[in-house]
């Protein structure tokens, strides 16, 4: 038995995963975010460890027998985010998430500074990163920063707190401007240039080695043999890859989740920062993987759910998607940057917003503009990815969003890509930190990774002119407001 634990911003998972590829249990347990001030977007890591131990007492409740043949755990969780600990390892502050948007001017500073930033760490400065969120730290809470003497990721706070051991994986250091992507391994140039130090940091390794053993303590509270091995993990889309067995080159996926994300295997390191997409270590030795990223995907059609008062998201987009060809036409455009941008726009001030709105539009043609906006913005991030697209025959669907088939098939009529479903698929970063974890502890990895079935192919329907129309004005829109 392998388990997976996956950190996201809305919620924790677990998954228990047999070596005959079954999945026996799931366990979630809820999350908030802060936000305190505009642009902030902030967790407390002690919530998260009360949520572990949430799952783990269900898991352990409800499958002991599985429970207790768990070899190895592995880790994936929401990336970017900044766990300040002090000398004795104690939380400093809450933790600075991934969509928070507060360092933009401290992005502009690290990019005048250091030109060839682009060139050591394959991405642009974003807000999202972590290390623009220290420079912040530095600039505006300098006696807390003088404390600081580690600096962690989500998932890896959580290995700490599961193994005692501060260790990082090449995925979700991509992610902080710190590791020097292409040779995997941290740049002593961008942590100087962040006023920061290499003892720091984590120790490196790949996702699929072992990063250590769980603490005797918590096997035997949570019913786990001795000596569970915890493996290095992911970030939560290298996870996602990893559990819809995508790692070989070409393979990839849409994720329709709290944020959007189409990512693409590669078996090198492609930087593309001209148009804000990420080049990343994938979480297997040797891959790489570019990702486009929209902050607002799924996110946004909850907002709107809640402000036009549907019961809830399948109520909104059963609704949405109901609209006859014209009514879609005709329909306000939306702007689906709720919590800014990144991919391709690289910008943190940009806004959400309903344009070109008619008295005669009702409920369900503002609900449509909101789908329509989220799909436009991700076929913006998949013209970014350029020429990672030109090996792909097509890309799997995963995230709670791609529960919704209406929304499914707009999205491969709108990429005009074949989008597979597979079982499974909404479970996709909770079952790759499990196989990671399985990996760790001997596991070949083209017996591991292989592609979950496929339950449905959508194949993409040509658009009528006027609807494919829409893209062009969804751009033009971003271009008059923001230039």
């Amino acid at each position: 038995m392998f388990l997976g634990l996956d950190l996201g911003t809305s919620e924790l998972k677990a998954l228990l995963l047999s070596d005959e590829h079954q999945v026996l249990g799931t366990a979630h347990a809820p999350l908030q975010v802060s936000h305190p001030q505009p642009l902030w977007s902030e967790q407390h890591p002690q919530d998260w460890w009360r949520a572990v131990q949430q799952v783990m007492q269900q898991l352990q409740s409800q499958h002991p027998l599985a429970m207790a043949r768990v070899q190895a755990i592995g880790l994936s969780g929401q990336m970017h985010g900044a766990v300040l600990l002090d000398a004795k390892e104690q939380v400093l502050r809450p933790a600075i998430l991934w969509n928070d948007g507060r360092s933009g001017p401290q992005c502009e500073q690290l990019s005048r500074s250091l030109p060839k930033l682009a060139d050591i760490s394959g991405n642009l400065a974003m807000p999202g990163f972590t290390a623009p969120k220290l420079m912040w730290v530095a600039e505006h809470e300098p006696e807390l920063f003088a404390q600081v003497a580690r600096v962690l990721l989500p998932k890896d706070w959580l290995r700490l707190k599961l193994t005692g051991r501060a260790v990082t994986e090449m995925s979700d250091a991509s992610g902080t401007l710190w590791l020097d992507v292409g040779r995997r391994q941290w740049s002593e140039v961008l942590l100087q240039a962040t006023g920061m130090r290499l003892d720091q940091m984590p120790q490196l390794m790949e996702g699929s080695d072992a990063s250590g053993t769980l603490l005797p303590a918590l096997s035997a509270q949570w019913g786990l043999p001795a000596h569970v091995v915890v493996a290095g993990g992911a970030g939560d889309n290298a996870a996602s890859a990893v559990g819809m067995g995508l790692v070989q080159p070409g393979e990839g996926f849409v994720s329709l989740g709290t944020s959007g994300v189409v990512f693409v295997s590669g078996d090198r390191c492609v930087p593309n920062p001209a148009k804000a997409v990420h080049a990343f270590c994938h979480a297997l030795p040797g891959r790489w993987h570019q990702m486009s990223v929209m902050l607002s995907a799924a996110s946004a059609v909850t907002w709107a759910c809640h402000r036009l008062g549907y019961a809830d998201e399948a109520a909104l987009l059963a609704e949405a998607l109901a609209l006859d060809v014209q009514r879609r036409i005709q329909a306000p455009l939306f702007l689906p940057y709720l919590d800014g941008e990144r991919s391709p726009h690289n910008n943190p001030l940009a806004c959400a917003g309903w344009l070109h709105v008619r008295s005669a539009h009702e409920r369900a043609d503002l609900a449509y503009a909101v789908v329509d906006g989220v799909s436009w913005g991700l076929k913006d991030g998949w013209l970014a990815l350029d020429a990672s697209t030109q090996s792909c025959e097509g890309l799997s669907l995963v995230g709670g969003g791609s529960r919704s088939q209406g929304w499914a098939q707009w999205l491969a009529d709108v990429l005009q890509v074949p989008l597979r479903l597979h079982e499974g698929g909404a479970t996709g970063g909770a079952l790759g930190a499990a196989r990671l974890g399985w990996l760790a502890v001997g596991g070949v990895t083209e017996e591991v990774c292989i592609q979950p079935p496929v339950a449905q192919v959508l194949g993409p329907r040509p658009l009528e002119a006027d609807l494919a129309q829409r893209y062009n004005r969804f751009a033009q829109a971003y271009r008059q407001l923001y230039g």
